[in-house]
C-alpha cells in the first residue's frame, strides 16, 4: 500500500518542485486532474522521469456525462475516458476514476417497463463493457466511484459499485473506495471494504470532515487492516481539504498515515 496525493495540494510552483516535496515527505504517488491533461503529458511524463514520485492515477476529466438523456452528451463522456485511458496508460497511472452521474437522475421514468435506476444501471454496465477493451489496451482502469447522498442518487455504498463491477466482468473495470464518503454511507468502513476488496484497485483518503487524514473522527488503521487483509497493494490518495499550512500539514499527514498502516 503506497501513499499518493492529488497535485492540486501540493503547493509549488512547477510540477517538478511539487514532487519533490512529495518524495521528500513520503509520498510514492500523484493524482493528476483530468482537466486539461490532454495538453500536458509531455510536461507530466519529463517530471516524472527524474522523480522517484509515480503517476497514480487521473482523476475524472471528461466532459459530458454518461448518464444523460442526450446521445451527444454520452457520447461525449465516452470519448473522453478513451483519450484519458490513453493517458493513463502513457504516463503509467493505474487508471482513470469515474463517477457515472452526479445529482438526480436525467433519465424518464418509463415503468413499469423501467424506472430511471434500472435504466442507468443497466446503461451504464453497457457503456462499461465496450469501454473494457479500450482500457485494456491502453493498460489502464476504468476505477468506478460510489460517492454520498448529497453528491448522487445512483452509486453511494461499496456494493453498489462492486454491484455494477460483478455485472461488467472484465479485470480493467475496478472500484475506487473513498474514505469520505464512506464515512456517510457504510455502517461499517472495514465490514464495506471486506466485502468488496478483491475489486479495490485505488483509494482516497479524507478525514470524516472531508479534511486530511488525523483531524477528525475516521478509523484509518481498521480501514488500512481490511485493505491489508484484501491483499490491496494500490495506491491511497489524498483528496480533502488542508487544514493548516499546507507543507506542514502534507508532510505531518503522511506520517500519520504510515503510523496507521505500521498499526
Amino acid at each position: 500500500m503506497k501513499l499518493a496525493c492529488q497535485e492540486g495540494l501540493v503547493p509549488g510552483d512547477s510540477l517538478g518542485q511539487k514532487l519533490e516535496k512529495l518524495a521528500r515527505w513520503g509520498y510514492a504517488g500523484v493524482e493528476f486532474g483530468g482537466r486539461g491533461i490532454f495538453d500536458r503529458v509531455d510536461e507530466i511524463t519529463a517530471a516524472l522521469a527524474s522523480s522517484q514520485v509515480a503517476a497514480s492515477t487521473i482523476c475524472a476529466g471528461y466532459r459530458g456525462c454518461f448518464l444523460d438523456p442526450d446521445p451527444a452528451q454520452r457520447q461525449l463522456a465516452m470519448d473522453d475516458m478513451r483519450r484519458l485511458l490513453d493517458v493513463a496508460g502513457a504516463i503509467g497511472a493505474v487508471g482513470v476514476i469515474c463517477v457515472p452521474i452526479f445529482g438526480a437522475p436525467r433519465l424518464p421514468n418509463l415503468a413499469p417497463l423501467a424506472d430511471p435506476i434500472k435504466l442507468e444501471r443497466d446503461l451504464f454496465v453497457r457503456q462499461l463493457k465496450e469501454l473494457a477493451p479500450h482500457a485494456k489496451a491502453a493498460k489502464a482502469k476504468i476505477l468506478v466511484e460510489a460517492l454520498n447522498r448529497y453528491e448522487t442518487h445512483l452509486l453511494r455504498t461499496q456494493a453498489d459499485a462492486a454491484a455494477i463491477i460483478r455485472r461488467v466482468k472484465h479485470p480493467n473495470v475496478q472500484i475506487m473506495s473513498d474514505f469520505f464518503h464512506m464515512s456517510l454511507e457504510e455502517l461499517d468502513i472495514p465490514k464495506a471494504i471486506a466485502r468488496c476488496g478483491k475489486h479495490i484497485k485505488h483509494v482516497h483518503l479524507a478525514d470524516s470532515t472531508r479534511m486530511q487524514p488525523g483531524t477528525a473522527r475516521t478509523d484509518f488503521r481498521a480501514g488500512f487492516a481490511a485493505l491489508k487483509a484484501a491483499r490491496f497493494r494500490g495506491y491511497m490518495a489524498l483528496e480533502c481539504g488542508i487544514l493548516g499550512d499546507r507543507d506542514k500539514a502534507l508532510e505531518a499527514c503522511a506520517a500519520f498515515l504510515r503510523e496507521c498502516l505500521a498499526g
